[in-house]
């Protein structure tokens, strides 16, 4: 059976055997966030509310698991539009969106800020059912401003997702390998991860395609990020009457929330130094469906791949190989971030802002981070020691 980090079946865009007028007005709300946007009535709209007007309560019954995912994707863009959304950051989020938000998040194990799982895992559908996943096969269920670059910079992401999955499978399978094993066996995995990510980095490369850096940077950015190591919200985001009215302090979205790389280095034994990038690298498991977590976490504690193959140089080419594609993912990425964030952050815009131009939307040194995995993934490879 094949292994993705993608639902086993395409996320649903209505709430199904629901019709409560709140969670129809929390439909709304999220399916006319560009419009919104566009005429400044995010807040006025959310601030007109009642405290138990985008109530979920309905969705806490057996089977609605589905149910539960959308209204996380459909409250984190609204609350993220509703911080990011006008001149300046809010600092506090009112209690009929702080509530419902917290409280489905605690459900999924996750926080309550838009993370990967919500902007790219659960925050899609194939535009003809009876296609396969690919990019000119694949939507976006919620958007904040809309329009092509927004969407094929999430849909790169979904692709991408759903082209790992033989990767993530063969990975899986690779870190339960012992000296029992065979070397065909052992092989055979590392090959699949090989192939794998060769389809991975393809569908990366296509980012340029239709997502261009300055609309990525002054209008799709602006809207994912969180509040923790974020200079525009030094004090945290108060979810009000949720946790005492403290102010909470979260990562944004970034695709280091993702559990591809994750899972590959522990299966493959891929060691990064213990420094604050690695704790960094850690953190972003906290943003991650529990699941996918334990999977990295099983995959870490169980692999022997780097001993299995150190006395074959069949299987260490191949080993060697896997890295390379990583690699080059690796290297793929920080040349993306060089012409989607550096450059850009040097232009000016009458609209919105790209953030720190020294920090990634996790609030991270985004660079540096990029640089130190791209090299030490290539300094563990077999032919380098």
């Amino acid at each position: 059976m094949t292994l993705t980090f993608l639902p086993k079946t395409p996320p649903i865009k209505n709430y199904s055997d629901h019709s409560s007028e709140s969670l129809e007005r929390l439909h709304d709300i999220a399916s006319n966030l560009p419009k919104l946007l566009l005429t400044n009535k995010v807040q006025p709209t959310i601030n007109s509310l009642s405290k138990d007007d985008l109530s979920v309560n309905d969705l806490f019954v057996e089977g609605r698991a589905k149910n539960i995912r959308l209204a996380m994707v459909h409250l984190s863009f609204i609350a993220h539009a509703y911080v990011w959304g006008g001149s300046k950051p809010e600092s506090s989020l009112p209690e009929v969106l702080a509530k419902p938000w917290n409280k489905v998040a605690q459900t999924l194990g996750r926080p309550p800020i838009l993370s990967y799982a919500s902007y790219c895992l659960d925050n899609w559908f194939k535009i003809n059912e009876d296609e396969k996943i690919s990019l000119e096969n694949v939507g976006l269920i919620t958007n904040f401003l809309g329009g092509v670059d927004e969407d094929w910079f999430v849909t790169i992401h979904v692709c991408i997702e759903h082209a790992a999955s033989e990767a993530v499978t063969a990975a899986i399978e690779l870190s339960k390998m012992t000296v029992e094993n065979s070397e065909d066996d052992i092989l055979g995995h590392l090959k699949s991860i090989t192939k794998s990510l060769q389809e991975v980095n393809r569908i990366f490369s296509r980012t340029p395609e239709k997502c261009d850096p300055y609309i990525y940077y002054h209008r799709v950015r602006p809207f994912i990020f969180g509040s923790k190591d974020n200079p525009d919200l030094k004090e945290g985001l108060i979810y009000e009457g949720e946790f005492d009215n403290k102010p909470q302090f979260y990562r944004g979205e970034t695709g280091a929330q993702s559990a591809i790389m994750p899972l590959l280095d522990g299966a493959l034994g891929v060691h990064h130094t213990n420094d604050n990038l690695r704790h960094y690298l850690n953190e972003m498991r906290d943003y991650m469906p529990p699941d996918h977590r334990k999977m990295i976490e099983d995959a870490e504690s169980s692999s022997q791949t780097t001993k299995l193959i150190k006395d074959s140089k069949v299987l260490s080419d191949e080993y060697d190989n896997c890295l390379e594609e990583i690699r080059a993912f690796r290297a793929q990425h920080l040349e993306f971030a060089g012409t989607y964030i550096n450059k850009q952050s040097q232009i000016k815009s009458t609209f919105g802002r790209g953030g720190s131009t020294v920090t990634g939307t996790g609030g991270t040194p985004f660079m540096q981070y990029l640089k130190k995995h791209r090299d030490e993934t290539e300094s563990q490879k077999i032919k380098s020691d």
